[in-house]
């Protein structure tokens, strides 16, 4: 049986995800944004990072990759994700009575090297319509 060689440990949550997610919420503060609740699940889908910006609530969706075999994370919301993001934001903004705040859906976009370094982010601001 060979012997096995350590892996470098990185302090970093388990999976790009994970990892995206804890880059995003910094990301997102350092940018003025008031983190609000992190995977907001509802039977409609699942919002990454609900905050308030400018008096806004704002539902994020984070994408993060660390290759571009699939394409950039720009790329990765389809129209049925799209929907399920209205409809989870929506049913969050009825389950806190905030029906009639304003609201928008942003997108920030990750790339992490292999070592779990962002080398890139874009915060794309209402990059989901309803």
């Amino acid at each position: 049986m060979a012997a096995r060689t350590p892996t470098k440990r990185l302090n970093l949550p388990a999976g790009s995800g994970r990892a995206g997610e804890a880059a995003a919420r910094h990301i997102l503060q350092q940018r003025g944004y008031t983190i609000l609740r992190e995977n907001y699940r509802a039977a409609e889908g699942e919002v990454d990072l609900v905050a308030s910006e400018s008096g806004e609530i704002v539902f994020v969706e984070v994408k993060t990759r660390r290759t571009r075999t699939f394409g950039a994370p720009e790329e990765s919301i389809t129209q049925s994700k799209a929907e399920r993001l209205v409809a989870a934001s929506q049913r969050y903004l009825e389950d806190t009575g905030q029906e009639q705040a304003d609201w928008r859906i942003d997108l920030l976009a990750i790339e992490m090297d292999a070592s779990g370094r962002v080398v890139r982010h874009n915060l794309v601001r209402s990059a989901v319509e309803y």
